[in-house]
């Protein structure tokens, strides 16, 4: 019953706290709550500014309603209520511009000033919520109804109330615009309600947050309220010390290296070491005397202006100065003059190099076209193709002497960043320009010769493909506004002539090749080895080595035997290496004998084997008598050609092939080709067709670790195969190439000169060609072809009749019917007479 009780008279105290009703009460019971509880007041609405309870503070009126309520007030017992505004920037505010909560205060003070405004100084003294709003010219009045404070746990509300002065007095310590006198004073109230309203009067918050407080009638949560919204202004308080430390740190810092720098350049000027320019004024000098576009000078000169606000320590500082030193020292618009000279071009050439008479004539026809052109024309491209070693390189550097252009050489081997040739865009920490402006830069002239050394060298991977940047670059009608991503606008790269060079063109693609005018330069004869030896290679180790006061001689004979037996490659580099070897070997002597300058050193054949040791390469690779199913094959390549044997055995098995050697896919086909071809003639060989199910075939290529490819073998698998098969030996002294179909047409190859070159180098005497190739012969160096017997073939059979150890080739696949027996494969046919 006593709970009970209590409870009924809690409810009825909280319906009467703000004057609220129940739903269900009777209009007397709201007539006598009004009578009670609600009461008028001229009402003053607020702009940006909150009143609580207890609060005495000083208030400036100037609108005319706002001036009216409070002459009003002050007739009726100085009381007035004032209530915040939703929108300060409403002039005349309706019941839906305010809040529904205010306070009712007391005017202690007023007075009105010369501008016709009056200051009023109030005390807040009870919450009240608005029941009616009537508004006139005259003013505002409203009805209001005062919110009693509800108190329901004594406990938790005094528990409340201690952490709340704690974390006040947290707060106190942190914003110093609040003064410490007010500790005192709140440490002395025991009121909840009067606590709430003093402490959240003084805390920074914005006006809904402090709306909400005041709505909060239950003291216990307007309490909790109170110290959720402390504890977040103590969190961005504390968030905002430290900014401030940081940055006050960062600004000593910066500001004590400022000094410092100064000090120190002070000292430097009293001392003589520095000049009176600042470094910015040495770059807007550098830059109006630059001839450069006038994009490039508007971009520098943005940049400089940037410079100047900048702390001369930071790290951007660094970076644009960078920038503007790299914009100002290209070469914009600086040109040298080329020599045209064909008399002089072709004296440059031909001390440097010896044979290379097509890249040669290449450069005469350029400077002859070069000199009757009245306008410079556009910048040429050649790509030069061939094996290592045979003066690549070399032949470009002796290109720009004989134009008198500066010579850059870039090298691309194992570059895969589209980044390396475009250059690295400036937001990426250490950015720098390209390949390419990086060599203009170093040729300080506009239109260098500029070398891309290993252009097929090149790889691609997940940061671009540099083969793709490439194309802008050479080609002419698109290099001439050629964009770096570091310096950000257009240089002209129209005016450089760019030479290329590479060891194989299939790994250049199809577009950047397209680009390129290529000369083709084959490997160098043993004659030509010779020549090179004499008169460039043994001077160059000779003096390289510190002989330039003794005389070495060296005959014909003993470097023909040097370039035979201790080098194997299509150029002369292992040639320069050897005279190298021997130069040591005579320096050495010359210094552990002591012998007089002036002495002459003759090298002989017999001082070959103490100077390089014995001998690495024999006169031959082909075997001295004839073998079966053993042929000599011809190959090209990227090094030059090569000898390449296959080999063709069969044994008792099932009818499989078997190829082994390290073959490409190409090659092998070849293989499978071949095959078909020879059991097509199987009835003019005198072949069994039962035989073929009976036996397997091994077709094998010798070293099996290097990789082998290409259709050129076709017509070598056909010959091994009939060897093998019929029994017949092959001639060793006899080596061919050409692709062969499986009809037994030959058709035509390439690298002719290069395996021709290595037919002669092998000791072979017969070279079988295609037919379609001879008019590659006349490209040919009548000294490489000197001493071999080269036959045009446009058929296998007439490959097999000459290879083939016949006692009458004419009479060859002209069988009468016999075939060889099961397991006879001895060659044993007839042949009809």
């Amino acid at each position: 019953m006593v709970k009970l009780l209590v409870s009924t008279l809690v409810k009825a105290v909280s319906g009467r706290n703000c004057g609220q009703r129940e739903l269900g009460s009777t209009g007397g019971a709201m007539s006598n709550a009004k009578t009670e509880n609600s009461k008028r007041f001229p009402l003053l609405p607020l702009r940006d500014v909150i009143i609580f309870p207890h609060m005495v503070v000083p208030l400036f009126v100037g609108r005319e309603k706002s001036i009216a309520a409070l002459e009003e007030a002050a007739k009726n017992n100085n009381e007035l209520f004032l209530v915040t505004q939703k929108d300060a920037s409403v002039l005349n505010p309706d019941r839906e511009d305010i809040y529904e909560y205010g306070t009712v205060v007391n005017i202690i003070q007023m007075l009105r000033l010369p501008d016709n405004t009056v200051k009023v100084l109030i005390e807040g003294k009870y919450r009240a919520r608005i029941d009616e709003l009537e508004s006139s010219p005259e003013g505002y009045w409203a009805n209001v109804t005062k919110c009693n404070n509800e108190i329901a746990d004594a406990v938790n509300l005094e528990a409340t109330m201690r952490g709340i002065k704690g974390i006040f007095e947290q707060y106190v310590k942190l914003n110093k615009r609040i003064p410490p006198e007010l500790l005192m004073s709140i440490s002395s109230i025991t009121d909840p309600s009067r606590l709430a309203d003093i402490i959240v009067a003084h805390l920074t918050m914005k006006i809904p947050e402090k709306q909400e407080i005041l709505e909060a009638v239950d003291v216990e949560k307007r309490l909790r309220l109170l110290l959720e919204k402390m504890q977040g202004e103590i969190e961005i308080i504390n968030v905002e010390r430290r900014i401030r430390s940081r940055v006050k740190n960062q600004m000593e810092k910066s500001q004590k290296e400022y000094y410092l720098n100064e000090q120190m350049n002070a000292i430097q000027k009293e001392l003589g070491q520095k000049d009176e320019k600042s470094e910015i004024q040495e770059m807007e000098e550098k830059l109006a005397a630059k001839n450069m576009p006038e994009e490039a000078r508007a971009k520098v000169a943005k940049e400089i202006k940037k410079l100047k606000s900048m702390s001369p320590m930071s790290a951007e500082a660094a970076v644009v100065r960078n920038y503007i030193d790299w914009m100002t020292n290209l070469p914009w618009f600086e040109y040298t003059t080329d020599n045209n000279s064909v008399e002089h071009a072709q004296e440059v050439l031909d001390n440097h190099h010896y044979g290379m008479k097509d890249v040669k004539d290449r450069i005469v026809e350029y400077l002859a076209v070069r000199s009757l052109l009245k306008e410079e024309g556009k910048g040429t491209i050649l790509c030069l193709a061939g094996p290592p070693g045979v003066g690549k390189t070399s032949i470009a550097k002796s290109l720009a002497e004989s134009l008198g252009r500066s010579f850059q050489r870039i090298s691309l081997g194992g570059v895969r960043d589209e980044s390396e040739i475009r250059g690295h865009r400036r937001t990426y920490v250490g950015a720098m320009p390209g390949k390419i402006v990086n060599a203009l830069k170093k040729a300080k002239t506009s239109n260098p010769l500029i070398l891309l050394d290993e252009i097929d060298k090149m790889t691609s991977d997940m940061r671009g493909d540099p083969a793709a940047a490439m194309l802008e670059v050479l080609d002419p009608e698109q290099n001439k506004n050629f964009t770096d991503h570091y310096i950000e606008v257009e240089y002209d790269l129209s005016k450089v002539m760019f030479v290329m060079t590479a060891n194989d063109l299939s790994r250049i693609p199809g577009p950047l090749r397209d680009r390129m005018e290529i000369i083709t330069l084959s490997g160098y004869t043993p004659e030509e080895k010779l020549q090179i030896s004499k008169n460039y290679l043994l001077p160059k180790a000779v003096k390289n080595n510190g002989l330039e006061d003794y005389t070495v001689k060296m005959s014909d004979k003993v470097a023909l035997e040097v370039i035979r037996g201790w080098t194997k490659e299509a150029g002369v580099r292992g040639c320069e290496r050897v005279m190298s070897t021997i130069a040591r070997k005579i320096a050495t002597d010359v210094v552990k004998k002591e012998h007089p300058e002036g002495k002459v050193f003759n090298v002989t054949s017999k001082q070959l084997p103490k100077f390089l040791g014995p001998k690495k390469f024999t006169g031959t690779d082909i075997e001295s008598e004839s073998q079966v199913g053993l042929v000599n094959g011809l190959a090209w390549t990227s090094v030059g050609g090569e000898l390449l044997h296959i080999e063709v055995v069969t044994v008792p098995g099932k009818g499989q092939l078997q190829i082994t050697g390290k073959l490409g896919e190409v090659m092998t086909e070849s293989a499978r080709a071949a095959l078909s071809y020879v059991r097509s003639i199987s009835d003019r060989l005198g072949i069994s067709p039962e035989w073929y199910e009976k036996n397997d075939i091994h077709i094998h290529a010798p070293e099996g670790a290097t990789p082998k490819d290409g259709p050129s073998a076709g017509i070598t698998m056909v010959t091994a195969l009939t060897s093998a098969i019929t029994g017949i030996k092959v001639c060793q002294d006899v080596a061919m190439t050409g692709e062969v179909t499986i009809r037994g047409r030959v058709l035509p190859i390439g690298g002719l000169k290069e395996k021709l070159l290595a037919a002669k180098q092998a000791g072979v005497k017969t070279v079988l060609i295609p037919e379609k190739n001879v008019k590659d012969l006349n490209e040919v160096p009548d000294e490489i072809k000197a001493g071999l017997d080269v036959r045009p073939c446009g058929h296998v059979e007439e490959v097999l009749k000459v290879a083939l150890d016949l006692n009458q080739p004419e009479k060859f696949m002209q069988v009468v019917g016999l075939t060889v027996l099961e397991g006879d494969n001895t060659g044993g046919m007839e042949v009809a007479n």
